[in-house]
């Protein structure tokens, strides 16, 4: 091979996520629940920035939290820090001009992904949404996970703030995330005609002094990482030999993640699954329900989180693989969306995350036993099994199923 074609694909390589089954060692991964140890840290990363920040969100609201937020990143802007925020173009529809207007003015530069929207269409084109959350700073620190720029933190009447969980990375994989990020914003600004381009420059050496944690990042996309994340999950169901914790906020598997989950609680593997009981999404919701059933005849504990919004996504499996991120187990994250998971390969960070969903089941939480489920009215088994059907329907409009059957044929 020509020298020049092999340090093209060296460095193609290295942007590229990692794999689930190629951990990355020496990092220090440290979990934050809910928007109120969040916000805090990345903002304090903001203020610390002095070469680039990196932020993608699906949501960016424009109330306390994201005028927070923006804040810190204009403060940065006028330090002399480059800074690069890409939004989706669904998720922050309702961001007004004038917050984009402010962040420019200072420097900041913005980009939406898919910023057209069309409400007629079903077509596959309008559902791939950029889902992820991540944010990166200096090469020093990165953050990934299911939290949105928005004021999720906060109690409105008798609803508490969103459930929800982000991890703050520090070590080598902290330029697998970076680099991941400035590819998809190349790519954004290549297609909005290279507005923002980022071009490739030395990067600082980074002064973390070392942690022990092996952590992986893994994304969805529609090109070379499709079916990563999801067979991250079922690797680890499949090799589950005690226990398997999932909180998912749109919980509506295939056929291959149900089976997997059925096959592990047959072999004797305690499978446990925390879902929403408060839902901001009734069609998915009642979806989810139609699978109960199947779930309680084979074993499997559910438990329904009722104190407020779930809008978690992680899973810890045998007490020492676990994963954090953007990512449900529905279609529209497995097969459609971009998403993105840290996933960490260590007791000392899956223990505190089991116990905290362990918690979580055991106050917030309502259990659905088999027995009451067979006994549930009629009408909430024909609701659930209708919203299954509809929302099968519309990503057979979309296209997915077609993309869905072609995946199981490989």
């Amino acid at each position: 091979m020509p020298h020049g074609k092999r340090q093209c694909r060296s460095w193609y390589q290295a942007v590229l996520p990692t794999s689930s089954s190629n951990f990355v060692p020496g990092n220090k991964v440290t979990l934050l629940q809910n928007g109120a140890a969040y916000f805090p840290a990345i903002e304090a990363a903001f203020d610390r920035a002095m070469h680039e920040i990196y932020l993608e969100t699906y949501i960016f609201e424009n109330d306390t939290t994201g005028n927070r937020i923006a804040d810190a990143l204009m403060r940065a802007a006028l330090r002399g820090v480059n800074v690069y925020m890409l939004i989706d173009g669904y998720g922050s529809k309702d961001l007004p001009r004038s917050m984009l207007d402010r962040l420019r003015t200072v420097g900041v530069k913005t980009l939406t992904y898919r910023p057209k929207i069309s409400p007629w269409t079903f077509r596959r084109k309008r559902l791939r949404r950029m889902h992820r959350k991540i944010v990166t700073v200096d090469w020093e620190i990165a953050f990934v996970g299911g939290i949105n720029i928005i004021a999720d933190q906060e109690k409105t009447g008798d609803i508490f703030y969103r459930y929800d969980y982000a991890v703050a990375v520090e070590g080598p994989l902290v330029s697998v995330i970076r680099l991941s990020a400035q590819r998809l914003w190349s790519m954004v600004a290549w297609n909005s005609f290279r507005r923002g381009t980022v071009r490739s420059r030395t990067i600082p050496v980074s002064t973390f002094a070392g942690g022990k944690m092996n952590a992986a990042f893994l994304v969805r996309d529609n090109f070379r990482h499709r079916r990563d994340i999801e067979a991250a999950y079922l690797r680890a169901i499949d090799q589950a030999k005690s226990e398997i914790i999932l909180a998912n906020a749109y919980f509506l598997p295939g056929h291959n993640f149900r089976h997997a989950l059925n096959n592990a609680a047959g072999r004797g593997v305690r499978v446990v699954l925390l879902l929403q009981g408060k839902s901001d999404h009734l069609l998915q919701h009642y979806a989810s329900q139609a699978l109960y059933g199947n779930f309680l005849a084979a074993g499997i504990e559910i438990y329904e989180y009722h104190k407020s919004f779930l809008h978690a996504k992680v899973a810890v499996i045998d007490g020492h693989w676990a994963t954090v991120g953007s990512s449900n187990i529905d279609p529209f994250s497995l097969l459609l969306s971009r998403e993105a998971n840290v996933v960490v390969d260590d007791e000392a960070f899956a223990e505190p995350l089991a116990q905290s969903l362990k918690k979580s089941m055991e106050t917030d939480g309502r259990r659905i036993l088999a027995d009451n489920w067979i006994q549930q009215p009629a009408g909430l088994r024909f609701i659930s099994w209708l919203s299954y059907g509809l929302l099968r329907l519309m990503m057979g409009i979309s296209g997915y199923a077609r993309e869905n059957g072609r995946a199981r044929n490989k």
